[in-house]
């Protein structure tokens, strides 16, 4: 079971974010968030978004520290990388 996070350095609703993944199944990463009472509405197609306040926490219940172009490398790996859909084509 590996589980990753990046660091909380994407900004929104006035605050900062990480990412949680897994490079194994969604299953998997569903229930370590439930473990840590982390909310359903946090998933976001392929990841968990994180607050700051909470990113020690993640980590210490096993998440691996790596950077954003790690986490995503190891997303897309994994065959678990779910893009946003883009608006209809001209």
């Amino acid at each position: 079971m590996t589980l990753y996070v990046d660091p909380p350095t994407w900004p929104g609703h006035g605050r900062m974010w990480s990412h949680l993944v897994s490079d194994v199944s969604f299953d998997e990463l569903h229930a370590f968030a439930r473990k840590l009472g982390i909310p359903e509405r946090a998933f976001e197609r392929d990841h968990y978004d994180i607050p700051s306040h909470r990113y020690a926490e993640v980590v210490r219940a096993g998440a691996v520290e790596v950077g954003s172009k790690e986490l995503l490398r190891r997303l897309t790996g994994a065959g678990l990388r779910r893009p946003k859909r883009r608006g209809p084509s001209a």
